[in-house]
């Protein structure tokens, strides 16, 4: 941690002095530890919050957009099937409209049984939370409200999480951390209101999240403007995943990628289905305002001739990173120490 000295005078009494002697006040200086380093912006939050407001007020587009959203929260759910335990207490942090909870929700989750009960039987009450009323409450009369015990909570800002030390016994999050400017500061607040031995596991988009979609509106801002400017966030690589929750102080990780590929008409409706979900552009020092015209039909062209379908639709990739981490405990499963191990792996190797 960088560290500054910081300059505190304190005014002594007077000492007397005997005659002819210059006298003075004795100063003494103290050192403090400086505050936190500030942390570096990358998304302006507020206006995050407004697309998200913005998005979920149209009901019914945005419902049709979350497609994606429900099956990312879907696959998210299906790694609880190989944790066979009971959670009393769950937060679903970046809620989104509760797509974790409609996911647990699910009738025969689990493939190797055709029938069996679903993953919210496991689940003693789950608390939502997301920064956009609108969106968190907007499918609060939908029927799988009445198949879970389910609470939701608005927060000021998914950056300080108001909640107690070792409070949960598991910590969810889908398609909200990758907003985070803060990442490894929330993180470290998930382990801490986990209780020991319990799990934290997250998706976020990662690493080449809409790489066709960036690549072909640089060129085309290229060639009309003659610069460019982002228009699409920077994003979390899968290899920096691993170290940020091992940072955090979560131990017995699970890092892996998904790409799922969604075919579109055009350019435009990629575009407009990224506004219904809520997850349109929100980097701080973007260029305000909508992308001029003749740059949205020259990157259409680019789009399709870089990257097209033979059928004339074009797809867009979304990179998925799914991790799991577990908060520390002293019964927990840990790994010898190193040079512990009686059985050489080369003698194996040669009796193959």
């Amino acid at each position: 941690m960088n560290r500054s000295l910081r300059r505190s005078t304190v005014l002594l009494p007077r000492i007397p002095t005997v005659a002819g002697a210059t006298s003075f006040a004795a100063r003494r200086s103290y050192a403090f530890n400086a505050a936190a380093p500030p942390i570096h912006q990358v998304f302006n939050r507020r206006t995050k919050w407004l697309q998200k407001e913005r998005a979920a007020a149209d009901v019914e587009h945005s419902r049709v957009a979350d497609y994606l959203k429900d099956e990312v929260a879907t696959r998210l759910c299906d790694r609880l099937l190989d944790i066979k335990r009971s959670y009393p207490k769950v937060l679903d942090l970046g809620a989104n409209s509760c797509n974790i909870a409609r996911a647990l929700t699910r009738e025969n989750p689990d493939p190797n049984h055709p029938t069996s009960d679903p993953i919210a039987t496991r689940i003693g009450h789950l608390l939502a939370v997301d920064s956009s009323q609108t969106l968190l409450y907007r499918d609060a009369d939908l029927p799988f409200n009445h198949q879970i015990n389910i609470t939701r909570q608005v927060l000021s800002d998914e950056e300080t999480l108001p909640f107690e030390a070792n409070s949960f016994d598991l910590v969810l999050s889908s398609l909200s951390l990758h907003w985070i400017n803060d990442l490894p500061g929330v993180l470290a607040q998930i382990n801490n209101i986990l209780k020991p031995d319990c799990a934290f596991v997250g998706a976020m988009f990662g690493g080449d999240t809409l790489f066709e979609l960036r690549t072909s509106l640089q060129l085309a801002e290229q060639e009309r403007r003659g610069g460019i400017s982002p228009h699409v966030s920077p994003l979390a690589d899968v290899r920096d995943v691993g170290g940020l929750l091992q940072r955090a102080g979560f131990k017995m990780l699970t890092v892996d990628v998904d790409d799922i590929i969604v075919d579109y008409p055009d350019t435009f409706a990629l575009m407009q289905d990224l506004q219904a979900m809520g997850e349109n552009n929100a980097v701080l020092g973007r260029e305000m305002g909508g992308i001029q015209r003749d740059v949205l039909l020259a990157n259409d062209a680019i789009y399709r001739e870089l990257h097209g379908n033979e059928d004339g639709s074009i797809p867009a990739t979304f990179r998925m990173i799914y991790m799991i981490g577990w908060k520390e405990s002293k019964d927990q499963a840990k790994p010898l120490p190193r040079g512990s191990g009686e059985i050489n792996l080369k003698d194996v190797l040669e009796r193959k």
